[in-house]
């Protein structure tokens, strides 16, 4: 009897607990990296990633965990992943879960709950909260890990909604009590991920007469299309459709004849859609930091379009001639055994509206403009991950990256200042091959000044640029829009010589002249570096 009691002792303490579980799911399914900063709520999950199966990297707070997962995610087209505490290290990361959910990314998030007989009865335990999922299920979904049986159809289910249905950020908390509880071993292989709705063949068959017909298509890209770039320039020539590209849909088709790299918010954009007699809506959810960045209204009738989108709650807000609820990629591919070649004159159409875009910048963005350009002319093919700054929303209003899913900013959707670093970190994780900038302003730089040190343990190649405007202009610039005494607007700036020393960063500081900056990001660098760019006054 004492020999059976210490085996079944030893298979107890040899048995994976429900975090070394979890852990082993994630590997299962993928993951190779995750997020966090440890503390005594997740040590299970942390004794999970012993012996270093999945990567693990170190953010200076939780939300910047969730801006690299997100940034990692991307880059990457794979779900970024964070581990945080209960409480604190849950509502910090709830910032970049909101970021994830208005510009779809796919985003896990598993942090620990108190114990389960505490849960909403206020008794004061360390990192309390009313009621933890049920703050964070307005936001996203939120599963409870109340047994060792409930891990793995809790993970499928959060993989279920990145890989089927519109993707953003998915929450999963465990409970103390429950962490170091025995589980059943991980399975021998993942389940097959679940696919996204399919379009049926009337369906195309309807998009493609509709498209036949039309006399001068217009294609509408937004960030759905970002992993369909042959599919979306097949079918944008077998038309001959101008494209108008989103913010989150910049470097699909890059250079081409019938790109239009042009925010809807502009009039250019907008009379080419106008005069459209057909318009083609490929992944895109109408935002308004896409469609209308100024709140003026006047977008055109667009109620005569086919729209593509693989959320049926998205289809449901705007009206349309055909709505399909599939993966627009997909629907794209499927179309073009069924689109007639046709001339509809739509290189000439996209060089005019290109033309007349690019003038419609205010003439303070045209330098701002310039610099971006600047970053792709030294640094060409690399990952541009943008904070809420000037040239950031210059790019975002017209702007033609050279890389697929490369130019990614928190200045649309949700925009959080501070997204820059986390995210710029989570995108060289993803891609060691690629060359990342950062750019980001000298004041959303001080939201999130401690990720750098982060790019430094890593030794990742990100370079930061830092617009030094000496404050919050475009928001100075607002007030001033209105008429109103511009106030709160002039925080110091770092002192960004000091500060990158204090990083272990190489500095430069050049002035805002579009040639300085190329001839300042052409010198070569193997590791992060820090480059100032002084903004005149």
């Amino acid at each position: 009897m004492r020999k059976v009691a210490l085996m079944a002792r030893e298979i107890a303490l040899n048995a994976p607990t429900v975090g070394q579980a979890l852990v082993a799911g994630l590997r299962l399914r993928g993951v190779e990296v995750v997020f966090g900063i440890p503390g005594v709520h997740t040590i299970q999950l942390y004794r999970g990633l012993a012996g270093g199966a999945i990567r693990h990297v170190i953010p200076r707070h939780e939300q910047s965990a969730g801006f690299m997962a997100d940034g990692y995610a991307r880059a990457s087209g794979k779900p970024g992943v964070a581990f945080v505490i209960t409480g604190p290290g849950l509502t910090n990361a709830i910032t970049a879960m909101a970021q994830a959910r208005e510009d779809s990314v796919p985003m896990l998030v598993i942090s620990g709950v108190n114990h389960r007989d505490s849960l909403g009865r206020g008794l004061g335990h360390l990192h309390e909260l009313p009621d933890q999922r049920g703050m964070i299920a307005t936001l996203c979904p939120s599963i409870r890990i109340e047994a060792p049986d409930q891990i793995e159809p809790a993970l499928t289910r959060a993989f279920a909604h990145f890989s089927s249905e519109r993707p953003g950020p998915f929450h999963i908390e465990v409970p103390l009590d429950v962490m170091p509880l025995q589980a059943p071993p991980a399975p021998d292989k993942a389940p097959l991920p679940a696919l996204p709705p399919q379009a049926d063949s009337a369906e195309i068959d309807r998009a493609a007469a509709l498209l036949n017909d039309a006399k001068r298509p217009v294609i509408l890209a937004g960030g759905g299309m970002r992993k369909a770039e042959a599919a979306l320039r097949a079918l944008a020539e077998a038309l001959d459709a101008p494209v108008i590209t989103t913010t989150n849909a910049r470097g699909l088709i890059h250079g081409h004849p019938l790109l239009v790299p042009a925010s809807p918010s502009l009039d250019a954009p907008r009379a080419l859609m106008a005069a459209s007699d057909r318009l083609l809506a490929l992944g895109t959810e109408f935002g308004q930091t896409d469609y209308d960045m100024y709140v003026r209204g006047g977008l055109p009738e667009m109620s005569g379009m086919i729209r593509v989108d693989v959320d049926a709650a998205q289809l449901a807000r705007q009206p349309a001639a055909l709505a399909i609820c599939a993966d627009a990629g997909a629907v794209a591919r499927a179309l073009m055994s069924h689109i007639r070649q046709k001339a509809a004159d739509g290189a000439a159409r996209a060089a005019a509206t290109r033309s007349a875009a690019r003038a419609e910048l205010p003439e303070y963005m045209q330098p701002q403009l310039a610099v971006v350009e600047a970053i792709r002319a030294a640094m060409p093919n690399a990952l541009i991950v943008g904070d809420s700054t000037q040239p950031v929303y210059a790019g975002n209003l017209y702007y033609d990256h050279d890389r697929p899913g490369g130019w990614f900013n928190a200045a649309t959707g949700y925009g959080a200042l501070g997204y820059g670093p986390g995210a710029a970190i989570g995108a060289a994780i993803a891609c060691p091959e690629a060359q990342v900038v950062c750019l980001i302003g000298d004041g959303g730089l001080q939201f999130s000044p401690a990720e750098l040190r982060v790019a430094r343990d890593e030794n990742l190649p990100v370079t930061f640029l830092v617009w030094n405007n000496s404050g919050y202009r475009e928001i100075a610039n607002a007030f001033r829009d209105v008429g109103a005494e511009v106030i709160g607007c002039d925080p110091s700036p770092l002192k960004l010589d000091a500060f990158a020393a204090a990083c272990d960063l190489p500095f430069a500081s050049v002035s805002d002249d579009a040639e300085a900056v190329r001839e300042a990001l052409a010198r070569p660098s193997s590791g992060p570096r820090l480059i100032e760019i002084r903004v005149s006054q």
